[in-house]
């Protein structure tokens, strides 16, 4: 056998002084850039949101609404409520929240109880599915969820007041009410002499 000798691999030059010096500074110039955006963001957010309480005595330019109400961001399963269990949480009850359903789809109001509460001006919706009550103004004889006979306006209006309470600041949607099929053949409610104008 012949003896072959194995070659040595050349070694690889170290990199000069000179070259490590050249990376150390790009390094911390690409560190100093990230570091000054970062900088100039956090200042913009900061006036952005101080302009704004300056001008308008709040943090979001006096935007008030759904994307301001921090249940917004909360993961919730929907709950589904028997009418017997919605008018549980008519405000009657000082230990628990209050909701209103609106068209089937039902939302906690507990930030107003000063009006959906026991004794409040719009009590009469609570814990209940009062959907025509709404836009016919008959708070004796429409206080149901019974939609017949309204007009095409009316259940825009309907639409309308679902917007408003799951738009809102403070209130927010939670689930739905069940409701047992409504009879064809029972009277559609009558329209009352006299409605109110509401606006909960």
């Amino acid at each position: 056998m012949s003896n072959v000798q194995r070659r040595k691999r050349p070694e690889q030059p170290e990199p000069s002084a000179a070259v490590k010096d050249n990376e150390a500074k790009k390094q911390v110039k690409s560190s100093s850039i990230v570091g000054t955006i970062a900088t100039a963001i956090v200042w913009m957010v900061i006036l952005f949101f101080g302009a704004s309480y300056l001008i308008t005595e709040s943090w979001t330019w006096g935007y008030r609404g759904k994307w301001t109400n921090i249940n917004t961001y909360i993961p919730r399963k929907e709950l589904v409520f028997t009418e017997e269990q919605l008018l549980r949480y008519d405000g009657s009850n000082p230990n628990l929240p209050i909701y209103l359903a609106v068209d089937g789809d039902v939302y906690d109001v507990t930030k107003g109880a000063g009006w959906y509460g026991y004794g409040g001006s719009y009590h009469h919706f609570a814990g209940r599915d009062a959907a025509r009550a709404y836009v016919t103004g008959c708070f004796q004889d429409h206080l149901t969820h019974d939609l017949r006979g309204l007009s095409e306006a009316q259940l825009k209006g309907i639409d309308g007041w679902k917007k408003f309470y799951e738009n809102h600041h403070t209130y927010y949607k939670i689930g739905r009410v069940e409701h047992a099929a409504i009879d064809p053949s029972t009277p559609i409610p009558p329209p009352c002499k006299k409605s109110t104008p509401q606006k909960p």
